[in-house]
């Protein structure tokens, strides 16, 4: 069995689409930007529903855990089976067994790349996108047993507390995985998005790499959504693409919500360079 998975990994709302974006254009090397409705052809998702009714049956239960959790092994084996060197899969998942079932196995891991964001920011989009209040959001992302309920489309995600899903990922593991902070692709996009790409092993074009960049640029994006919509987007959010900056949250967040999750998550903000207090 090949190991040809490569992790596109991060809590939610945390610059994962961003990042498949930015790859699916450099990889087409396309002069205009590729549409966002194509996007998932570079970076299939792990909780696709269909993918473990593929594998169960076509009348399996897939909001049950219970069925779709014992599953799992063989949806990634399926993906894998392809003999690709490389296969890029989407994930929320956190990096620790649940309930007896490891969701990131090494057998099929090749690397993986980790989004990491200021959950403080972070925080805004999640609930913006799941129709949640800031309140309920500050509660749900300190939770070890957080997870996003499964649907028609969508398995169980389990993605546990921002900080546990943020060590489980970035402690030590049988394959490399590269951390990149939301707010460093931001302020630098060539030169972090360079890294990913010679991570993965794919050599750095200057020139295509910063079209990839434009091309995946937040202005294209939005212009995008407004024009076709989003397959992605939520049901309970207006749009999925907003403004994509940083430090939102020292004008949109209440500060007792804010002391909160600065409470509740410190000595993960401070390894990364979150919180200086």
């Amino acid at each position: 069995m090949k190991k040809s998975i490569v992790w596109l990994a991060s809590y939610p709302k945390s610059g994962n689409t961003w990042t498949r974006v930015f790859l699916a254009n450099y990889l087409m090397n396309a002069q205009q930007p590729v549409p966002i409705n194509q996007v998932h052809r570079f970076g299939m998702g792990d909780s696709i529903a269909q993918a473990y009714r593929m594998v169960g049956g076509p009348n399996i239960d897939v909001t049950d855990m219970n069925v779709t959790l014992p599953l799992r092994a063989r949806v990634l084996r399926g993906i894998v089976a392809n003999n690709a060197d490389v296969n890029f899969v989407k994930t929320h998942n956190t990096r620790v067994p649940v309930f007896g079932h490891t969701l990131i196995p090494d057998a099929v891991s090749r690397s993986g790349i980790y989004i990491i964001r200021n959950p403080l920011d972070m925080l805004l989009s999640y609930a913006r996108h799941f129709g949640m209040t800031h309140e309920a959001t500050a509660e749900a992302i300190g939770r070890d047993d957080n997870a996003n309920t499964p649907d028609d489309h969508n398995v169980w995600q389990f993605l546990g507390s921002w900080s546990e899903h943020v060590r489980s990922w970035t402690q030590p593991s049988a394959f490399p995985v590269l951390t990149l902070r939301y707010e460093d692709l931001l302020a630098a996009p060539e030169e972090n998005f360079g890294k990913l790409l010679r991570h993965i092993g794919i050599t750095v074009d200057d020139e295509r790499l910063a079209r990839a960049v434009r091309h995946a640029s937040f202005d294209e994006l939005t212009k995008q959504e407004s024009a076709t919509g989003f397959v992605e987007s939520s049901p309970k959010s207006e749009k999925f693409f907003a403004r994509g900056k940083s430090d939102q949250w020292k004008t949109d967040l209440a500060p007792a919500i804010a002391k909160k999750v600065k409470r509740d998550h410190r000595k993960v903000m401070k390894k990364f360079g979150y919180l200086d207090e």
